[in-house]
Order: structure tokens, then C-alpha cells, then sequence
């Protein structure tokens, strides 16, 4: 008998120890399984990134989903309670499956005959949400299970109920509470009460259906089912949940749009940037709640797009022209605004980027500059106009659009009037790669080698953003600024992950970068780019391509140009060219709208002159030779008896044109002389029995060129003293 007990406890221990082997090993079987099917990289929920400019003011959202993660810390205790009164009241007597909620589930589905109630635990319900198909399946259950167990041995229950709560979706394109409490009731979480914390848990179960904005009695009535569910469970008390009952529901949402439509091309820019200079993908910054900081001018932005869909700035009534504008922080290249195009969309056809034929807005890149810096020419030096044809370069004959030709001009003139020849004449002088090698410093390097590199004729064009960067040089003292979108960008927990440095490089120097100004604001104001009407102290240049099959048409219109705060560019044209679909108008449309756009009231109206840079000379305005027609000679007496021959004429206006005077004798003449700004000349001791004629010629002491002799004098007695 002894021996029959001492068998049964034996298999009772064997019984006891292989029940408690088989359910440790099943234990740690789940939680092996569970940690294989947890991938923790899913527990990093998507976050919105916001779009601020740099005085912190929201411009707009980046998301895939629209959530921004928050501590369980700030959410009010009611907030939490109302979720777990609805979800899950055991939430923290349970490890992740509560085995009283499922027989109960179990047995009210067996009563009922079909599935009335679900046995999930919240965590239970995170695992579904995060990690698993929306399948009914056995194995689908098992996994929930097998992750929730996994859940709980590796986190507590505050960072679980926090996943919950950053992760749930509560209709109309909002995810987890921050969001939700914003969308529902404008308001960060930390503000709800309790009605508001009971509406919000009312909601995931059916977000369209328990939406106030879908049915506002729906969602009461839910809501208070809620609020009771609190009570029953002792998280308020029946006085507060008749008082939170009494509350109404708005139906209004507080939806944000994610952005104005005016930000599209900005927006896609900083896209862009964020993948070539800081290396984060695109999906990195809609989903990684960073707060990143825009360089932009908002109001600028807006105002321009404005000013593109403004039928009334284009030519003719052709609403498919296209246009793309830029505009620059001198000093540092920040954007201010960009618009790819008028009716831009995201992730489109962004026009500020596509190159362009740039026309006469190249010559001071691809000639007047190189020629400064070469210090072998000033803005007053004479460059030859006339018609040449170059044998060199393929018999290549520009010719100037008015057909005329002037023999010699200054490099200024030239700007001013946009002469073809004596640029082309020019960069001949000069050389094609010196102009080409500075050019490509203030762009980018390109392929073409001939002559109508002058004339901004490249197989590949320039886009508006390059030309904008470019002209930053003339604007900037002579520093190259290089354009960017992003100044900084902040991680969620507000730590600098990328801070924006400037990477500008000096090309000119001040003096030269001042001449090009002076220059360029000559164009505005007595050249090719007059169109339109502005306050601003403006420098630019206009462009027109044109198209060859249609006489009259055009391809491409410029405007490049800069006040002293911003440089800008502006294109119109179309994005194909054909002999039914051509630019009707020139450079003088989107001259105009340039101006418009400065003319906007939220633009600095301070902006009336350029100022000079300390140590640098300035452009004296350019001295005009007049005319002398009336030259008199008179045979004076003065002094101790000495004859003298005194010369009169009508002076010009302009005091720094000086008089060269020739004595002429016979068919020679020599120079006895000269006077600065004065209308008379005395020539002392003339020999009264051997007098000679005279005549005076203007020479213009800025390009070393003399004009028109005058009339001849004779000398005549004009008095005696």
C-alpha cells in the first residue's frame, strides 16, 4: 500500500511539474512568437510634419496620415477613462487578454446566436490596428493574441494606452487624439472636459457614422452611452455625467486644409531640397513630425500667384500662355516666393526649374560682366555697331532687331538698348571662353561655344530659378547668393537636425557689381524694360526669343531684375511652341507684371534707391557731345599790348563736356587748346598780320570720343582796350 501511495505522488509530481514544463514552454513559445511577429519600426507611428515660416506662423501640413504623437501625459485622466470605460475597463487588471471579457463575449454571442460583443482588449485591439490584416480569421486571432502578449511584457500600460491613443482613427482624415481634439473642438487635449473626452471615445468604433459633423443625434447618443459607461465604472459620478450629458455638440469641424494652393511649388521645392541637401526622403518628411522652417515671404507668395492668374498680365487672349516667377533674398538667396506655372499642381510641371531660351537677359552673364571683370572695359567703352559677319564662327551675322546701326556705342548704350551687334562684337574681342567662364560660375556649365552665346542662344536654355541666382550677383555686391527653401528643421521632441548656411561666392567686385547696376537700372528707366509703373528702385533686363516659323511670334519673354532687397525672375511663354500656339507679345508683359507684383502692398514700399557701397565710385550719367554751330573769333587787345584771339560758342547744358580747340591753317589743323564746360577760349599772342581760323570740336571725356568739328571762324576786330 505504502508503495501504491509513493507511485501516485510520484505521477502527481511528474503530472504537475510536465503541466507547469508544457505551460512555461508554451508561455515563452508565445512570447518568442509574438516578438518575431512585433516589428517595433511599426510602433513609430507616421507624424505630420508642419510648415512654419520664420516667425513660427503655421503655412501648412506634410502627412501621409495627419497625427501628431503626444506624452499620455498630457492627456486628462477623464480623457483616458472615457477611453477604457468604452474599450476596455480592465485595461490595467489584465496582460494584455482578459479571459473574463471573452467568456463573457462568448456567452452573449451563445444567447444571441451570432457575434454581439467582442472580447479585444485595448491592447489587443492595438496589435489588430498596427500589426495585423482586418481578416476574421482563427490564425489572424492568434497572432493578436500572441502580439498583445508580446506588448505587454515589453512596454507598460501608460506607453501602450499612449500607442492606443496616438494611433486610432477618428474620421475625416484624422489620426490619433491631438489631432482629433484640434479637428472636434479646436483645442489641444489638455483643454477637453469630459463631454469632450466621452464624444471623442465615442467616435473610433464608427468614424463617419459617430461623427458629429455626419449625424450630430447619432453622435449624442453615443456619446452618452459613453458618459454612462464611465459612470457604471466609477470613473465620474451620476451628477457629472448628467451635467456632461447636458452639453451640445457642434457639428462644425476645424479643418485645416494642409495648404493653400498658392505653396505648391514652394512646398514641392522644399521636397526637393530635403532630398539633395539633408538627404531625407520624401516620405521621411511627411511622415516624421519634423517642424520645419520656410525662409518664405508669405504674403509675397500669395500675391504673386495672384498677380499669374491675371489674365489681363498676359498677351492676347490666349489663357494657355504659361508663366513661372522667382523671387530672392539678395543677400542670403532665400526664396521668397516661387510659382512652377499658373495653374501649378503638386508634384507637376514645375516651370521655374525647366530650362529656357533666355534671350537678351544673358548678356550681362554671358558678356557685359565677364567683360567688367576683365578690367580691359569699362561701362563707357566704345564697342563696335555694325553689321559683321563672322567667318570664324559659321558666317554668323547677328543683326540689332531695329535694323539700325550707330557705327560705335558704349558698352552702357548697348545695355540700355539692347543692341545685338556690339555685344556679339564684344565677346568676339573678348573671347568666347573668358565670357563662358565666368557665365557658367554664375549658372551652370553648358556646351555651347559659339558667338550667340552673346545673345543668350544655348542648345539647352537657363532656368528662371538659375537666372534669378545669377543676377543675385549684381544685386548682392558682387557675392553670388545661392537660392534655398529650408532655413531649419526641427525634430519632434524640438532638437535642430538641420540649421540652413549660406553658401554664397563672390564673382564681381563691388566696383564692377555697382556699374552693373547702375547700368540695369538705365534699362528700366530709359531702355527696353520701361513697361509697366513702379515706385521701386529697379534694375533689370528684359529677353525675348523668338519663333522663327511665324513671323512676328516669339517663343520666350524675360524679365530678370532686382530692387534693393529682392532679385527676381519672370517667364511667360508656352510650354510648346507651335505654328498654331506662340507668344504673341515680347518682354514688355512680363516686365509689366513684375512691377505689379513690387507695386503689391505687402511688399516694402521703403525700397526708392539703391545704395552705394562705402569706397566705391559711381556711374556718372553718360555725357551727351552737342553741337557747336556758332563759333565767333575776335581780335582782342589785353595786357601790355598783346593781341589775343577770343573765341565764343553756345556751351552745352552739361558742364563736364570738354572743347577741344584747333587752329586750322589751310587744309591742317592742331590743337592749341582745350576748355572744360565753358563757352569761350582766348589763344594769346596772335600775330595780327598772320591770323588763322578756328574751330572747336566736343570731346566726351567718359569714352575718349570726339564729336562734330564746328563751324570755321574767322577772326574778326571785336575791340580794343
Amino acid at each position: 500500500m505504502m508503495k501504491r501511495f509513493n507511485k501516485s505522488i510520484y505521477i502527481t509530481i511528474v503530472v504537475i511539474l510536465s503541466t507547469l514544463v508544457i505551460a512555461v514552454g508554451s508561455y515563452a513559445v508565445a512570447l518568442i512568437a509574438g516578438s518575431i511577429l512585433v516589428d517595433e519600426d511599426k510602433l513609430d507611428f507616421p507624424e505630420t510634419t508642419t510648415l512654419v515660416d520664420e516667425n513660427g506662423e503655421e503655412l501648412g501640413r506634410l502627412f501621409t496620415e495627419d497625427r501628431e504623437n503626444i506624452s499620455i501625459n498630457e492627456v486628462p485622466p477623464h480623457v483616458q477613462e472615457a477611453f477604457l470605460a468604452v474599450e476596455d475597463h480592465r485595461f490595467y487588471e489584465h496582460q494584455g487578454i482578459d479571459i473574463w471579457a471573452i467568456g463573457r463575449a462568448l456567452y452573449r454571442d451563445i444567447l444571441a446566436g451570432a457575434k454581439v460583443e467582442g472580447g479585444s482588449t485595448l491592447t489587443q485591439q492595438l496589435a489588430k490596428n498596427v500589426f495585423l490584416e482586418q481578416d476574421q480569421t482563427w490564425m489572424r486571432k492568434t497572432k493578436e493574441v500572441l502580439i498583445s502578449m508580446n506588448l505587454e511584457r515589453k512596454y507598460s500600460k501608460e506607453t501602450i494606452l499612449e500607442m492606443y491613443l496616438n494611433q486610432i482613427y477618428f474620421g475625416h482624415g484624422t489620426y490619433g487624439i491631438s489631432r482629433a481634439a484640434e479637428t472636434y473642438f479646436d483645442k489641444p487635449v489638455s483643454e477637453l472636459n469630459i463631454a469632450e473626452g466621452a464624444m471623442l471615445a465615442a467616435i473610433p468604433k464608427a468614424p463617419y457614422h459617430y461623427s458629429p459633423a455626419s449625424d450630430v443625434e447619432e453622435a449624442e447618443v453615443r456619446r452618452n452611452t459613453v458618459l454612462a459607461l464611465m459612470e457604471q465604472h466609477g470613473f465620474i459620478d451620476e451628477n457629472q455625467q448628467q451635467v456632461a450629458e447636458g452639453e451640445a455638440i457642434s457639428p462644425e469641424l476645424n479643418e485645416k486644409p494642409p495648404m493653400d494652393e498658392s505653396l505648391y511649388t514652394y512646398v514641392d521645392m522644399v521636397i526637393e531640397e530635403g532630398r539633395n541637401r539633408f538627404e531625407l526622403s520624401e516620405n521621411e518628411l511627411m511622415t516624421g513630425g519634423y517642424t520645419i522652417q520656410l525662409p518664405i515671404d508669405a504674403e509675397m507668395q500669395n500675391a504673386s500667384h495672384e498677380m499669374i492668374q491675371n489674365q489681363d498680365h498676359f498677351p492676347g487672349d490666349n489663357e494657355n500662355v504659361q508663366a513661372s516667377f522667382v523671387l530672392l533674398d539678395n543677400s542670403t538667396g532665400a526664396v521668397q516666393a516661387i510659382h512652377g506655372g499658373r495653374d501649378y499642381v503638386r508634384k507637376g510641371l514645375n516651370r521655374a526649374l525647366i530650362p529656357r531660351q533666355p534671350g537678351s537677359a544673358f548678356k550681362p552673364i554671358s558678356v557685359f560682366a565677364p567683360a567688367l571683370y576683365s578690367g580691359d572695359y569699362q561701362p563707357y567703352s566704345m564697342l563696335k555697331d555694325e553689321e559683321i559677319v563672322y567667318e570664324d564662327y559659321d558666317d554668323y551675322a547677328p543683326q540689332n532687331i531695329s535694323g539700325e546701326y550707330s557705327g560705335t556705342m558704349t558698352m552702357r548704350d548697348a545695355i540700355v538698348q539692347s543692341a545685338n551687334a556690339p555685344a556679339v562684337w564684344l565677346l568676339d574681342q573678348m573671347g568666347v571662353e573668358q565670357g563662358k567662364e565666368w557665365a557658367e560660375q554664375a549658372v551652370h556649365p553648358f556646351d555651347d561655344e559659339g558667338l550667340s552665346v552673346a545673345l543668350g542662344g544655348l542648345s539647352e536654355g537657363v532656368s528662371p530659378l538659375d537666372m534669378a541666382e545669377a543676377y543675385t550677383t549684381f544685386s548682392n555686391d558682387g557675392v553670388k547668393a545661392e537660392p534655398y527653401f529650408i532655413s531649419k528643421i526641427e525634430s519632434n521632441d524640438g532638437r535642430d537636425v538641420f540649421v540652413h548656411d549660406n553658401r554664397n561666392e563672390r564673382l564681381l567686385s563691388e566696383q564692377d557689381a555697382w556699374y552693373m547696376t547702375r547700368m540695369l537700372e538705365d534699362v528700366v528707366s530709359e531702355g527696353t524694360a520701361q513697361s509697366g509703373e513702379t515706385d521701386h528702385a529697379l534694375a533689370g533686363k528684359t529677353g525675348t526669343t523668338g519663333f522663327e516659323k511665324v513671323e512676328g511670334a516669339n517663343r520666350d519673354a524675360w524679365f530678370v531684375g532686382y530692387t534693393p532687397r529682392y532679385t527676381g525672375a519672370l517667364w511667360m511663354g508656352h510650354d510648346e511652341t507651335t505654328e498654331e500656339q506662340y507668344l504673341e507679345g515680347g518682354s514688355a508683359y512680363p516686365t509689366a507684371m513684375f512691377k505689379s507684383i513690387l507695386n503689391h502692398e505687402t511688399v516694402d514700399q521703403g525700397a526708392v534707391a539703391f545704395r552705394k557701397p562705402d569706397g566705391v565710385e559711381d556711374l556718372d550719367p553718360p555725357v551727351q557731345l552737342a553741337a557747336v554751330d556758332d563759333l565767333s573769333a575776335g581780335l582782342t587787345l589785353q595786357g601790355e599790348g598783346f593781341l589775343n584771339v577770343k573765341l565764343q560758342w553756345t556751351e552745352a547744358e552739361d558742364e563736364r563736356l570738354i572743347y577741344n580747340i584747333y587752329e586750322v591753317e589751310g587744309e591742317a589743323a592742331h590743337k592749341v587748346g582745350e576748355v572744360e564746360g565753358e563757352g569761350s577760349y582766348t589763344v594769346n599772342g596772335t600775330n595780327m598780320f598772320s591770323l588763322n581760323e578756328y574751330m572747336v570740336v566736343p570731346y566726351n571725356p567718359q569714352t575718349g570720343q570726339e564729336g562734330e568739328p564746328s563751324n570755321i571762324a574767322d577772326v574778326h576786330l571785336a575791340s580794343w582796350f
